[in-house]
């Protein structure tokens, strides 16, 4: 996914780079659109997974503290370490609608 997105904003990067025509400003506008709610859906999946991985974070950390025992530790190590790739990731995904947004913003001025 995240070699996807970038070919599209290196693609989208090239074609606001020239001047075009209402009519392709129109056509891009719109499948800009469409690509935006795809990643939006995208964004709100791994928001979700995130917060569930942070959730089973924070309570693996809790048995951690409060039970002990080396089964506790691995299982909040494990969920930490799975974490931080899901929140690289979000990140990654926000600021990339984010980047599409200008873009969709610089088609209304037809």
């Amino acid at each position: 996914m995240t070699k996807q997105i970038r070919e599209y904003l290196a693609l989208l990067e090239q074609f606001f780079s020239v001047e075009h025509s209402s009519e392709e400003l129109i056509k891009m506008r719109a499948e800009l659109l469409q690509r935006i709610e795809f990643y939006q859906h995208e964004r709100l999946v791994h928001l979700l997974v995130t917060l569930f991985f942070a959730v089973f974070f924070l309570i693996s950390a809790a048995l951690m503290m409060t039970v002990g025992g080396w089964a506790t530790i691995t299982l909040a190590i494990l969920f930490l370490g799975l974490l931080i790739p899901y929140v690289k990731h979000y990140y990654f995904l926000e600021n990339s609608v984010q980047k599409m947004y200008t873009y969709y913003y610089r088609t209304e001025k037809l």
